[in-house]
């Protein structure tokens, strides 16, 4: 197993490597860069975005004047009419003067020992906004992917236990459409009817908690904090325990049919001794073993609206302001992070499967 974990160890560079390769080359194509940016918040034609440029720092020491007007051929959109020294004092600003395989590799090689250097339109080194965001998606993920498994693998037992049964078929069709409800849309569900939108008002809107939470004693601290976790975890779980509550069925319909569990029976064991002493082991494995692609999924896939939409600031509403004003630091960082992790839990999971069951062994799989 040792040797299989170093494989995959070594394998993180060059799958992490291509992944920031290709979003790299994306991006260069994708118009509306940095440059752009600032050379619309200069002339006053920038549409109101979620960057948080405030024209000081760097940016104030370029002295537009509105009234230079040169006739010169720019390959940025909004640009002409500026002086070609302005031009390139932005790019210099934000380094896109360098060729692009240049500023690649060198993004590459601070990353390695996690130098991420600082955003464009926030001033503050991406590492301390990411460190900052952080604990309102760690909480989101945490808390949505225990409660998902709680709920799903009791659920989906006594689905397999009582498997095409009225409450089988009636569990799975409000199942079934709570999936097909994207959790986006149920937020704002729960909005109108319980956080002030149209009906009731018992659930705070905004924040992960309370304007006076320093405040407040230690219990009713974990109090306010939940209070306030209830809406966006009811979103997220709603759509989230369908397909592990069907995996926790059919993982245990499937065992229930192997032989051995005929011969469990067969030697006078009870059907809760069966079920849980023999059948739960091997069902549970691949249920229990994803559990960190688990986290990862419902970390980063599904967490970015419910942040948006409950103003949650954490990673998934950092991410997308950095996409709108094409901050490429934290859009690179966050990226390099996300896959970084993602990967590492692939490795982390694969060890659970080896713990889980014994008889899985990746060292005889490789050489086969």
């Amino acid at each position: 197993m040792t040797a299989y974990i170093f494989r995959r160890l070594l394998l993180v560079i060059p799958t992490l490597f291509g992944i920031m390769l290709i979003n790299f080359a994306v991006i260069q194509i994708v118009p509306g860069g940095p440059v752009e940016q600032m050379i619309a918040q200069m002339t006053g034609t920038a549409v109101e975005s979620t960057a948080r440029f405030s024209g000081e720092g760097e940016g104030e020491n370029l002295n537009f004047d509105s009234s230079d007007k040169s006739n010169f051929d720019s390959k940025y959109r909004g640009a002409q009419g500026l002086d070609p020294d302005i031009i390139k004092e932005i790019e210099e600003m934000y380094g896109m003067n360098r060729p692009a395989h240049i500023r690649f590799f060198s993004m590459m090689k601070d990353y390695l020992t996690f130098n991420f250097g600082e955003s464009f339109f926030r001033d503050q080194k991406v590492i301390n906004l990411v460190l900052d965001k952080m604990p309102v998606s760690i909480s989101l993920g945490i808390w949505t992917t225990l409660l998902v498994y709680l709920i799903s693998i009791p659920l989906g037992i006594r689905k397999a236990i009582h498997d095409g049964s009225r409450f089988d078929i009636t569990s799975s069709s409000i199942i079934t459409i709570g999936y097909a409800i994207p959790n986006f849309l149920f937020a704002v569900i729960l909005i109108v009817f319980f956080a002030g939108g149209r009906y009731y008002d018992f659930f705070p809107l905004r924040g992960l908690v309370s304007d006076n939470f320093d405040e407040l004693n230690f219990f009713l601290k974990i109090k306010d904090y939940f209070w306030h976790l209830t809406l966006p975890l009811l979103a997220m779980i709603v759509s989230g325990f369908a397909g592990l509550t069907f995996l926790t069925k059919n993982s245990f319909l499937d065992q229930i049919n192997q032989q051995y569990v005929m011969t469990a029976r067969a030697k006078g064991l009870t059907e809760k001794k069966v079920l849980y002493g023999h059948v739960f082991r091997n069902a549970m494995l691949i249920v229990i073993a994803g559990f960190p692609s688990a986290f990862i999924g419902i970390l980063f896939s599904s967490s970015l609206f419910i942040e948006v939409i409950f103003s949650l600031d954490g990673l998934g509403l950092l991410g997308f302001e950095a996409a709108l004003s094409r901050d490429y630091p934290v859009i690179f960082a966050t990226l390099y992070f996300f896959s970084l992790l993602g990967l590492v839990m692939g490795i982390i999971g694969d060890i659970m499967y080896s713990i889980i069951d014994p008889r899985i062994d990746f060292e005889s799989r490789d050489v086969q």
